[in-house]
C-alpha cells in the first residue's frame, strides 16, 4: 500500500512553492486584461457579397490575420449566421482609425468590405463585468463550503471538510492565474470573459474531485476500517486513485484536442481548463485529504519536511 498521507509534507512542501511563485507572479506582472475588462470598441464588419456558411470559417480566419496584421491582435471575432456579418470587440479606434480599417480590409479582400455599428463599452462597464466576476467565485466558493458542510454533517467537525475542500479549490484558481499572470508578461496574453468561464469551470471540477475522495473517506469512517484516521483517509486516497486519474485523463484528452485543433479563439480558455484538470486531480488526491488529516489531528507543526532540531542533552 502507497502510503500517501505519510508523504504528505512532501506534497504541501512543492504546493507551498508553488502558490509563492503565483502570488509573486500575481503581485509582479498582474493579469494583463482583455478589452472585456478595460472596455474598447466593437463594430460589424460586411462582406459584399455576403459571406456563405460554407466559406464563414476561411473568411474568419482570413480576418483575424489581417486584423493581427494591422495590429488589432486583440481583436474578438464572430460570425453572426442570420446577418452573415461578423462581429468584432477590439481595444477604443476613433472614427479615423475605423476609416483607416476599412480602406485596409478593402484592400486586403475581393469583395467590398463596409464597417458600421460602432459602439463603444466604456471601461465603467468592464469594471462592473469584474467586480460582477470576483462576486459569481465567492458565492460559488461560499455555496459549496455550505454544500459540503452539510453533506458532510454526519462527520465530526464538518465545516472542516468544507473548509479544506475550498483551500484545495483556492489553491488550484491560484495557480491558473499565477500562470496567466506570468504569460500575460512574456507572451502579452490577455484575460477576457471566457478566462472568468475557465476559472467557474475550475472550481466546480475541482470540488468535485473533492467530494468524490470525502465521499470515500465517510465510507471508509463509516465502516471503521481504521482507528487512525490517517489510515482511513489514505485508504481512500488508493481506492479513489484510478477512478480519479482515468476522469482526469479522459477530460484532459478532450481539452487537448481542443488545445490543439480548436480555433484561437478558445485557445487561452481551453489552456486555463487544461492547467485547472491537471492542478485540480492532483489537489484532490494529494492536497485536500491530507490537509484533512493534519486538521483532524492537530499536526500543524508537521505540514512540512524541515529538520528537526536537535535535542539538548540533559
Amino acid at each position: 500500500m502507497i502510503d500517501f498521507v505519510g508523504k504528505k509534507q512532501w506534497f504541501f512542501l512543492g504546493s507551498a512553492i508553488m502558490i509563492i511563485v503565483m502570488i509573486i507572479s500575481l503581485g509582479v506582472f498582474k493579469l494583463q486584461p482583455g478589452i472585456d475588462f478595460t472596455g474598447g470598441t466593437s463594430v460589424t464588419i460586411s462582406f459584399t457579397p455576403q459571406v456563405e456558411l460554407s466559406e464563414s470559417s476561411q473568411i474568419q480566419s482570413e480576418l483575424r490575420q489581417e486584423m493581427t496584421a494591422l495590429g488589432h491582435s486583440e481583436a474578438i471575432i464572430q460570425f453572426r449566421e442570420n446577418s452573415r456579418d461578423f462581429f468584432v470587440r477590439m481595444k477604443f479606434i476613433s472614427s479615423e482609425e475605423k476609416d483607416e480599417l476599412e480602406h485596409n480590409l478593402n484592400a486586403s479582400f475581393q469583395r467590398d468590405v463596409a464597417i458600421s455599428t460602432t459602439l463603444e463599452v466604456s471601461p465603467t462597464i468592464a469594471g462592473t463585468t469584474v467586480r460582477s466576476a470576483g462576486v459569481a467565485v465567492v458565492i460559488a466558493a461560499v455555496a459549496m463550503l455550505i454544500y459540503i458542510a452539510w453533506a458532510f454533517r454526519r462527520m465530526p467537525s464538518p465545516f472542516r471538510w468544507g473548509t479544506c475542500a475550498i483551500i484545495a479549490l483556492m489553491h488550484d484558481v491560484l495557480i491558473v492565474l499565477g500562470v496567466f499572470a506570468i504569460l500575460g508578461q512574456v507572451a502579452n496574453v490577455e484575460v477576457n470573459a471566457l478566462f472568468i468561464t475557465a476559472i467557474l469551470t475550475i472550481v466546480g471540477y475541482s470540488i468535485n474531485n473533492c467530494v468524490v475522495v470525502f465521499d470515500r473517506v465517510r465510507e471508509n469512517k463509516t465502516k471503521g476500517i481504521s482507528p487512525d484516521f490517517a489510515v482511513t483517509v489514505n485508504s481512500s486516497l488508493i481506492e479513489t486513485l484510478a477512478r480519479c486519474l482515468n476522469t482526469s485523463l479522459t477530460t484532459l484528452l478532450v481539452i487537448l484536442a481542443l488545445l490543439l485543433f480548436g480555433g484561437t479563439t478558445i485557445h487561452y480558455f481551453v489552456l486555463a481548463l487544461f492547467i485547472g484538470v491537471l492542478v485540480g486531480t492532483y489537489t484532490a488526491l494529494f492536497i485536500a485529504g491530507p490537509l484533512l488529516v493534519v486538521w483532524e489531528k492537530g499536526e500543524w507543526r508537521q505540514m512540512f519536511p524541515w529538520p528537526s532540531s536537535p535535542k539538548k542533552a540533559a
